[in-house]
């Protein structure tokens, strides 16, 4: 006989309510996803009323630095756009007068 699915004797048992059941595409439904609260980060100049960001205070700029060099975004700092604007503008000049580096060291040494 031939190889045809007619010829096949399948056994075709139901899902339970338990299982997941394949959606239309032949996948099983993702569970649903809880969505997390997220909590507004304030802007710590504005907390403290700093009018000017100082481009020779490289510790401060040090915080808004990733560890490759890179400036962090808002997101991740909480800085409000009028700060971030000028917060990447003095971390640019510390960069430009050599009190912060481009990049980090590991990534240095490695082009060396």
């Amino acid at each position: 006989m031939g190889e045809y699915p007619e010829d096949r004797e399948t056994e075709l048992t139901p899902a339970s309510d338990e299982e997941q059941r394949p959606a239309a595409g032949g996948r099983a439904v993702a569970p649903q996803r809880r969505e997390a609260r997220r909590t507004t980060k304030l802007c710590p100049f504005c907390l403290d009323k700093v009018k000017t960001i100082d481009y020779k205070d490289a510790n401060l700029l040090r915080q808004y630095i990733s560890e490759r060099g890179r400036i962090l975004a808002r997101r991740r700092t909480g800085t409000c756009a009028k700060h971030q604007r000028k917060l990447a503008r003095a971390i640019k000049r510390a960069r430009h007068i050599a009190l912060l580096p481009y990049t980090a060291a590991h990534v240095r040494e490695q082009t060396t």
